[in-house]
């Protein structure tokens, strides 16, 4: 076995469920919104999961980004169990392993470009100088340059999303989740922001995780996860 391969089968996967469950209480029956779903991200990985509404994708990418706690079962950050960590253990999880990307932006108005996209490290506590530098260096990268001091009302719906990926991407997380990020973006524009994200993944090692109903993130994906009804379908890699 060539030592590479050595090296992949030692590696820490970005995440990893067992046996993962989400319930909520309901009348007359509980919704099972997550199965039983076993699953591993490798790191480096370019993956969606796609499934019609109410399949569960949102669900489980919040419930791989402690967001939501699961019902029963394990979810495993860059090994480390998060679904019975403190609030304060699983804030610094989400914040030191985990980058997101969502549909509406969630950029924080009053800041500028790179104010958002920096804000991880602030929390982090890195220096202003490092912040800047590392935040001009990834613009520079996605093409956002000469733009790091327009807020996000003067930014394009394409621009802004772009802020929100070097947001996510910014403080090197294992796992990048993004939930349906093309949705509110013209086909140019998301095509642009998925070439974005392809170059981050092959030049970075960044693991991106969609959600997503777009076919042009299917398409992309170098694996495809298929949920209905909470549980996997299918799983296939290209």
């Amino acid at each position: 076995m060539s030592e590479d391969a050595v090296a992949s089968q030692n590696a820490v996967p970005a995440v990893r469920t067992v046996n993962l469950w989400k319930i909520y209480p309901q009348d007359p029956e509980p919704v099972e919104a997550i199965r039983g779903v076993n699953l591993q991200i490798d790191s480096g990985e370019f993956a969606a999961m796609a499934g019609p509404s109410g399949s569960g994708k949102t669900t489980l990418l919040n419930l791989l980004g402690g967001l939501t706690r699961p019902s029963r079962g394990e979810v495993w950050i860059g090994g480390v169990e998060i679904g019975a960590l403190a609030d304060k253990k699983l804030a610094r999880i989400r914040l030191e392993e985990i980058g997101f990307v969502f549909q509406a932006f969630n950029l924080l108005p009053v800041l500028s470009a790179m104010e958002n996209a920096e804000f991880p490290l602030l929390l982090q506590g890195e220096s202003v100088s490092v912040r800047r530098a590392k935040v001009r260096a990834l613009f520079d990268e996605i093409g956002l340059q000469g733009l790091e001091s327009r807020r996000p009302g003067k930014l394009s719906g394409g621009q802004q999303q772009r802020v929100a990926v070097a947001r996510a991407v910014i403080a090197d997380p294992a796992l990048v989740l993004a939930d349906e990020p093309t949705a509110n973006l013209d086909s140019a524009t998301g095509a642009a922001l998925l070439d974005v994200m392809e170059r981050l993944n092959q030049t970075r090692g960044t693991t991106f995780l969609f959600s997503t109903h777009d076919p042009r993130v299917m398409e992309r994906a170098r694996r495809l996860i298929r949920l209905v009804d909470g549980a996997i379908e299918s799983d296939q890699r290209r």
